[in-house]
């Protein structure tokens, strides 16, 4: 989805969690996530980057207070890291995806970026405000 984007990107509609929504708020321009796919292999496999903060989500209903964030793709990770891995994982033991894995979008630590990243093969960034994008 996201490569076939491209550099322009694409909203990333359907949030409908409150705390998930709070967290598209704290998103900003620049910032990266990953890209977890939550249905089908559940396993991280990509990171993406925010190009627009948040704005009203266009697939809502007139008055309901969705957000979306508009987000383009940065890279595949060379190794998809999967839901098992992490939570083996002693140094991702409270990550908000082994503790809070059906929310749609999860802040991510600093230090659970820099170990994802590594379990993935991508080089770790020097800009981390970083959020997990669950996508079905």
């Amino acid at each position: 989805m996201q490569r076939a984007a491209g550099a322009q990107g694409t909203a990333w509609t359907g949030v409908r969690n409150h705390l998930a929504r709070q967290h598209l708020m704290a998103m900003k321009h620049g910032d990266r996530a990953f890209f977890y796919h939550s249905n089908e292999g559940k396993d991280i496999v990509g990171i993406v980057e925010v190009i627009r903060g948040h704005y009203p989500d266009p697939t809502a209903e007139k008055g309901e207070p969705w957000l979306v964030v508009d987000v383009k793709a940065v890279s595949a990770l060379k190794t998809p890291v999967t839901l098992a891995a992490i939570k083996a994982n002693p140094k991702l033991s409270k990550m908000s995806l082994v503790t809070s894995a059906r929310l749609s979008v999860q802040p991510v630590t600093e230090a659970e970026w820099e170990v994802v990243c590594e379990m993935g093969g991508w080089p770790i960034p020097a800009q981390v405000h970083s959020f997990l994008t669950p996508v079905c």
